[in-house]
C-alpha cells in the first residue's frame, strides 16, 4: 500500500484513474487476493455499515451506563432547525446513530477505530442516498477511504491512546472527506484536499472520555467530525486548495499526538474527562456497571 497521498494521486493522475482503482490495485497486489474478492469484503462492510444507522436510528437503544443512546432519533424525527430536511442534518443522524450501536455493544465497521466509526458510513451513506448513487460507487469510495485510513495509520496514527482523538475521529473526517470528493466526481488531487481540509480542522483535538467509555463525548465527536468532513468535501469540490499538502498535514497531526499531554490520549485525565460533572458522571456509572 501506498505511504504517501501525494504518491497515490500522481500515480493516479498520469494513469488516468480514480485513488479508488489504484488502491484496489495495490490491496491485490499487496495482499494477493483478486479485486473481485476485496470488493466483496467492502460490500460486506457497506452492509454491516447501513444495518448500524438503521438499528441506531430507531432509537430504542442504550448503553450500559446509561449515557448515550436515542439522540439520533431525535434529529431523525425532532423539531424542525435550520438544516431540517437537508443531507447535512441526515449525516449527522447517522453518525450519532452508529456510534450509539457502538456504545450499546452492537455491530459496527471499526473505520478507522470504534471510537471514530460514525464518520464514515454517516457521511458516504449520507450523501450517496441523497445523490442516487448505487453501491459501486460506494465501494469505490471505500477504497479510497481504505487508502487514506494506511497512509494515516503509515505516516501518524490511527489510536486516540497515542494521538488524541484527532488520530481516530480526525482521520475518519479526513478519510470520508478524500472518499466522498472521489464518490461525488472529483478528481484525485481535489480528494487530496479535501482530506488536507477535514484534517487540519481537527489538530490537537484531545481524547477525553468520561470514566474512560467510548461514549462521552465520543460520540457527539463522530457528529462535529461528519459536519468538518462535509465542509472539506464543499471546499475542495468547489476547487479551493488547502496550501499544505495532505501528507504533511498528516505527518503534523502525528507530531502533535507524540507531544500531547498524557491527560488527553484516553486517559480520562483530562479534558471534559476531568471536569466536575464529567467526574461526577464517571464515578456514577461506573458505580452503576460494577452494581450491576
Amino acid at each position: 500500500m501506498y505511504s504517501s497521498l501525494a504518491i497515490a494521486i500522481h500515480d493516479a493522475e498520469s494513469r488516468g484513474l480514480r485513488l479508488s482503482a489504484v488502491a484496489l490495485e495495490a490491496e491485490s497486489r499487496d495482499n494477493g487476493r483478486s479485486v473481485a474478492d476485496i470488493r466483496q469484503v467492502l460490500g460486506r462492510a457497506l452492509a454491516v455499515m447501513r444495518e448500524a444507522v438503521s438499528r441506531g436510528a430507531a432509537g430504542d437503544l442504550r448503553s450500559a451506563s446509561g449515557l448515550v443512546g436515542g439522540d439520533a432519533a431525535k434529529l431523525r424525527e425532532g423539531p424542525a432547525g435550520p438544516l431540517s430536511g437537508t443531507p447535512f442534518r441526515e449525516v449527522l443522524m447517522r453518525a450519532l446513530a452508529v456510534q450509539e450501536v457502538n456504545a450499546a455493544m452492537g455491530v459496527i465497521v471499526a473505520a478507522p477505530t470504534a471510537g471514530g466509526a460514525g464518520v464514515l458510513p454517516a457521511v458516504l451513506t449520507g450523501l450517496a442516498d441523497a445523490r442516487g448513487i448505487g453501491d459501486d460507487g460506494l465501494i469505490d469510495a471505500l477504497a479510497t477511504a481504505g487508502l487514506i485510513g494506511a497512509i494515516v495509520a503509515e505516516r501518524a496514527s490511527l489510536s486516540g491512546a497515542e494521538g488524541g482523538c484527532q488520530a481516530e475521529t480526525g482521520a475518519a473526517a479526513g478519510m470520508a472527506a478524500g472518499a466522498a470528493v472521489e464518490m461525488l466526481g472529483g478528481t484525485p488531487s481535489q480528494c487530496g484536499h479535501a482530506v488536507a481540509l477535514a484534517q487540519q480542522g481537527t489538530l490537537g483535538l484531545v481524547c477525553d472520555p468520561l470514566g474512560g467509555l467510548v461514549e462521552l463525548p465520543c460520540v457527539f465527536r463522530n457528529a462535529t467530525g461528519s459536519a468538518i468532513a462535509l465542509a472539506a468535501i464543499e471546499m475542495a469540490l468547489a476547487g479551493i486548495e488547502f496550501a499544505i499538502p495532505a501528507d504533511e498535514v498528516i505527518d503534523t497531526m502525528g507530531q502533535i499526538g507524540r507531544e500531547m499531554d498524557v491527560r488527553y490520549r484516553e486517559t480520562a485525565g483530562g479534558g471534559l474527562a476531568a471536569t466536575p460533572t464529567g467526574r461526577r458522571l464517571a464515578r456514577e456509572r461506573l458505580y452503576q456497571l460494577k452494581k450491576g
